[in-house]
């Protein structure tokens, strides 16, 4: 598979000449400057594939071209917003550029509870706590109906069984103080959305009314609507697709369970098979994200991968590990539940072109001090990108692949 990177342009403190040396050659990327809902213009594209080019690198998939809100809850001028959408495909593909990854997830593009989560050998990693997302789902966002939800939720058969998140949730708010507030806010809300192109950034005044207002939008909308909404959306653009012979690859929602009383509609093997049965053109794939599926204990990864490679445009090897009472964190990428050795094995046999990053690595010697976004480390996503491309060499060589080795000679 093509090794890429996730890089959040020019202010990214992980510079191009970095990724160069340790043997990145597509770069996944979006223009983070231009605000959601605008036109990506060709002008701003062709910029930023230049000085991805300049390094010696490709710009490979867009990640993300966002989808607004309005296009997900069917607001008033969710076709207009299709016509900007169409546009700024149409701008990418003159520039050579034929993959897009996006999302259908309402108002959360992906959720942690903990970012610096400490592990055993000193690294730490991001941790979904059920208490603590009760928590803030109850007593912060005060959510109208969260705690009769919660007092009914149910993990999945193999985890969690006999946990009382309600109950942990109310004994947390007995412990909690105005920071540890603050510092779910930032963890839920802030830093895992704000450097994305999402609905919430840093230094947002009142982020949980904002929050609310969001949530509102979605009212009377359930899994049904939300899945007319996506092929509503798929098949306006699919004829944008067939012109352009451009990739549109979704991402599996993250964590894959239902949460805040909103749809999910992308979290296991029925509704991804639903959404590319409703719209069967080869233009509409998956992102293979094996971290977010891994993360919900009824997916089977590896029989996922074997279904939907041929539909599959795009691949994050990742993986998680879900402990016995049901919360989850980043695993090794040689660990966890996704099984990476095999899936290198279905998607390199299916297709070794395929651009695959590495994903939300540990924070390690030092990755915490230098800024870098939430996720994102620099050391950490190396050591899984050396971990990766071992296997990548030794799969390859059991299928018979060239392994191309990308630096040096």
């Amino acid at each position: 598979m093509e090794r890429t990177w996730r890089w959040f342009g020019k202010n990214d403190k992980i510079t191009l000449a970095m990724l160069k040396q340790i043997g990145v050659t597509g770069i996944v990327t979006a223009l983070h400057d231009v605000p959601l809902g605008e036109v990506w213009t060709r002008e701003k594209i062709h910029d930023l594939k230049s000085y991805i080019e300049s390094y010696g690198m490709r710009w490979s998939v867009v990640e993300s071209l966002p989808v607004t809100e309005t296009i997900k809850y069917a607001g008033p001028d969710r076709d207009q917003q299709i016509e900007v959408y169409k546009e700024s495909m149409r701008n990418l593909a003159a520039e050579g550029i034929h993959t897009i990854c996006y999302n259908f997830m309402p108002v959360l593009d992906w959720a942690r509870t903990d970012l610096l989560h400490a592990n055993p050998n000193g690294t730490s990693n991001l941790y979904f706590n059920y208490a603590e997302f009760a928590y803030f789902d109850i007593y912060i966002l005060q959510r109208e109906g969260a705690r009769e939800e919660w007092a009914s939720f149910q993990f999945p058969a193999g985890v969690g069984q006999g946990r009382d998140v309600l109950a942990e949730a109310d004994a947390l708010a007995k412990t909690m103080t105005p920071e540890k507030d603050h510092e779910l806010v930032e963890n839920i809300v802030i830093k895992t959305q704000g450097f994305v192109s999402g609905n919430f950034k840093e230094g947002d005044k009142e982020p949980i009314e904002k929050f609310r207002k969001f949530l509102d939008l979605y009212k009377g909308i359930d899994k049904a609507q939300l899945r007319e909404n996506m092929k509503y959306f798929l098949e306006a653009i699919m004829p944008v697709c067939d012109e352009c012979d451009m990739n549109m690859c979704v991402h599996p929602d993250d964590p894959p369970i239902e949460i805040l009383g909103l749809p999910r509609i992308v979290r296991t093997y029925e509704d991804i098979k639903w959404f590319l049965d409703a719209v069967p053109n080869k233009h509409n794939g998956l992102t293979f994200c094996a971290g977010s599926l891994s993360a919900g204990a009824y997916n089977d990864v590896v029989a996922m991968a074997k279904e939907f490679a041929p539909r599959t445009h795009f691949v994050h090897l990742r993986s998680c590990h879900i402990f016995e009472n049901g919360d989850f964190t980043e695993a090794s990428h040689l660990g966890g539940r996704a099984n990476l050795i095999e899936l290198a094995r279905i998607f390199e046999k299916e297709n070794p072109e395929l651009p695959m990053r590495v994903d939300h690595g540990m924070t390690m010697l030092g990755d915490e001090e230098r800024g870098y976004n939430a996720g994102y480390s620099f050391l950490g996503r190396m050591f899984a990108m050396g971990q990766v491309q071992g296997v990548l060499a030794t799969v390859d060589r059991e299928l018979g692949i060239e392994y191309k080795q990308p630096w040096m000679y």
